[in-house]
């Protein structure tokens, strides 16, 4: 038997193992979703750095037209999460059906929306290689974007329940078939055509469409059906859908200019240069193996913050979003360890030798731009983290607020020193890695001020409380008995 510290960190609610069943299904999703794309750009790398560098510019670009959809859709967890809480298994069913009704109506628009990230990648001042590179890039996937939407819509229903090994399945399969599609079609093996980069976007579309089908055929099992009404709750619910735009509105806003802003901050650095590109691509490959994981623990954060603020438990809550700071930790200390020693074996990685491959002026630099990047992610852990606790509790308007304001402070500095200040990137990036460090200490204290544990969410329910498993109520699930 644990000893009481250990029972009270690991075993009691809102404790790390509590966390954990929910949390490392989802943080092995977004590994293999980094698997992804890591992949994809290494084995683009060794086609050239153009080719490595437009992966990621032109990936970014469409993802940055799907953010706002996805930032509306994903508040579905936190949704469902809280109605779990509250013991209304029937209305979680409802939430991921309006999550699923605004994915088919954010489609159209996305695509209506394409013709603005072709001007962008246009106006950017890339090298004409890489431009007509990242548009072909970039068309496919606008083109296939619906899938990343129903992905989100159906992947909040299973976060927010916390069956979220339905989603780790969905993912390590999808990146399995992506790795495998990208290498027949990137290099034209096996008899397949070589479709270069066109190649890695087909490759990435037909893991998608793995990973949805799995999901989909999930959602609506016998078992999902008959306990959440899947099928049946497939339609509009005006009560429902005003509380998923009232508290999802700001996180699609604030997704959506966040990623606008982070992606001119990257086109900017792009426009120093194929060798600048190719060495910020290859340092933020790496950040994505340190940061994308952790979004799956923010996520498990968000569904257990959500569950028991629905449940009437703030201090339950509050236990929760701490456990999931430490898990967090614990991998981005790991992670930092890394980037601090061995940061030119990390970027070996993507500077392959051959035949027309010359990255001699890149690799010095990739190298002190990982080294940097170390200094803020224990920062991002805590972005991550308490951003997703306080969406988790409702406190959506003020991390929308922070959030944008931290991002765009970024991209207007950026903007100044590479267009007025005409500084060196070497400068530049360090002053992005000082601006992220203030970020997730700006989102630490808003979470230790405690003003969240007062939002509501969801309607009221009519008895005092009712606890996670939707059960009657004992006196351990009522607030005034958490010491």
């Amino acid at each position: 038997m644990l000893p009481k510290r250990l029972r009270a960190h690991f075993q009691d609610d809102g404790g790390i193992g509590e966390l954990l069943t929910i949390a490392f299904p989802m943080f092995v999703s977004q590994a293999a979703d980094t698997m992804m794309m890591f992949a994809d750009r290494l084995f683009l790398a060794r086609l050239g750095k153009e080719y490595m560098a437009a992966a990621m510019s032109g990936g970014m670009t469409c993802f940055m037209l799907l953010t706002f959809f996805l930032g509306v859709i994903g508040y579905t967890n936190a949704l469902v999460a809280q109605y779990l809480g509250s013991g209304r298994r029937e209305r979680c069913g409802a939430a991921a059906g309006q999550g699923l009704l605004f994915a088919a109506v954010g489609y159209p628009l996305v695509l209506l929306a394409a013709p603005a990230g072709m001007w962008l990648l246009r106006s950017a001042g890339h090298d004409p290689r890489q431009f007509v590179l990242e548009t072909a890039y970039f068309g496919i996937l606008v083109r296939f974007s619906f899938l990343s939407l129903l992905r989100s819509a159906l992947g909040s229903f299973f976060s927010g329940i916390g069956r979220t090994r339905v989603i780790m399945a969905a993912s390590i399969t999808a990146m399995i078939v992506n790795v495998l599609c990208n290498y027949l079609l990137i290099f034209g093996k096996f008899g397949f055509p070589a479709l270069g980069i066109r190649g890695a976007a087909y490759g990435t579309v037909i893991g998608a469409v793995v990973g949805v089908v799995i999901l989909a055929a999930a959602y609506f099992s016998a078992k999902n059906r008959r306990e959440f009404r899947t099928w049946r709750r497939l339609r509009p619910n005006l009560d429902i859908a005003g509380r998923l735009l009232r508290f999802g509105l700001p996180s699609g806003t604030e997704f959506f200019l966040n990623m606008t802003a982070f992606n001119l901050f990257v086109q900017m650095m792009y426009s120093y240069g194929r060798d600048v590109a190719a060495a910020v691509t290859i340092t933020f490959n790496w950040d994505m193996v340190a940061f994308i994981p952790i979004i799956g623990i923010g996520v498990g954060t968000t569904s257990l913050v959500g569950r028991y603020m629905g449940a009437c438990r703030p201090l339950t809550a509050e236990r929760a979003a701490y456990s999931g700071l430490k898990t967090a930790l614990g991998y981005t200390l790991a992670v930092l360890v890394l980037f601090v020693a061995v940061p030119g074996l990390l970027v070996g990685v993507f500077t392959p030798h051959g035949p027309g491959l010359d990255y001699s002026a890149v690799a010095p630099q990739a190298v002190f731009m990982v080294r940097m990047a170390s200094l803020y992610l224990i920062s991002d852990a805590l972005m991550l983290v308490f951003g997703g606790a306080l969406r988790g509790a409702g406190d959506t308007r003020w991390v929308m607020a922070a959030s944008v304001a931290c991002h765009w402070l970024i991209t207007v500095s950026t903007w100044t020193q590479i267009k007025v200040l005409r500084h060196r990137p070497e400068t530049v990036w360090c002053v992005f890695v000082g601006l992220v460090t203030a970020m997730g200490l700006v989102f630490c204290l808003r979470f230790r001020g405690g003003k969240w544990k007062s939002l509501r969410v969801i309607e009221e329910v009519p008895s005092a409380s009712v606890p996670v498993s939707g059960v009657a109520p004992t006196l351990h699930d009522f607030p005034e008995t958490e010491v």
